[in-house]
């Protein structure tokens, strides 16, 4: 009697089971796709809201005059001037977190009249001579001001390198001995693609 008991209700008890690995194997891929979701979007956000923006400028026209480490000529004390205006925006947001400089007089005197109005002391940085030291220069300006806004002055020749260093990009193309109201904003996010942006003041 007994096991005739346990033989009727064996079979139902087979059949409670059967399902349950198919529903929580559902379970288990509705959660996981939730997850990497999240993660997806919380990685997006970081990097979005970790980008640092740096904004490269030849120095302003210097004076033909001087030989030697020359200074700025009227023309480029002026487009000094000018370009405090641009990036002179004392409130947030879009204030800039520091002001680089490379160690010659025409460089350090193009950011002057920015670096007096947001009262900030420039950096001198080393010369990007070549394309290493110029990988070095961006490696040091992403970690030392990661996630805040650099304006860099620097030499004509240097700053297609140090644009290519930032953005990853090779197709920079050379700055003309005559030109000097070119800059570059690059703004490079600690995940993904670095953006680039050319413009003229």
């Amino acid at each position: 009697m007994v096991n005739g008991g346990l033989k009727k209700n064996f079979p139902a008890l087979k059949r409670q089971p059967f399902f349950s690995p198919v529903w929580l194997a559902g379970i288990a891929t509705l959660a996981g796709v939730a997850v990497l979701m999240l993660l997806g979007f919380a990685a997006w956000t970081y990097s979005r809201a970790e980008s640092t923006t740096v904004i490269v400028v030849r120095h302003a026209e210097q004076d033909p005059s001087v030989a030697e480490d020359p200074p700025l000529s009227a023309v480029g004390a002026a487009r000094s001037q000018q370009l405090a205006v641009l990036f002179g925006s004392t409130t947030p947001p879009g204030k800039l977190t520091a002001i680089l400089s490379s160690p010659a007089l025409r460089c350090r005197l193009t950011v002057a009249p920015l670096a007096a109005q947001l009262g900030l002391t420039p950096v001198v940085v080393p010369e990007a001579a070549d394309s290493t030291a110029a990988a070095a220069l961006a490696r040091q300006i992403l970690r030392d001001y990661d996630g805040g806004r650099v304006l860099i002055a620097a030499h004509g020749d240097a700053i297609p390198a140090i644009v290519s260093a930032l953005s990853g990009r090779a197709d920079i193309p050379s700055i003309a001995v005559d030109e000097y109201g070119t800059l570059y904003v690059v703004t490079v996010p600690r995940l993904g693609t670095a953006n680039l942006l050319r413009l003229h003041y």
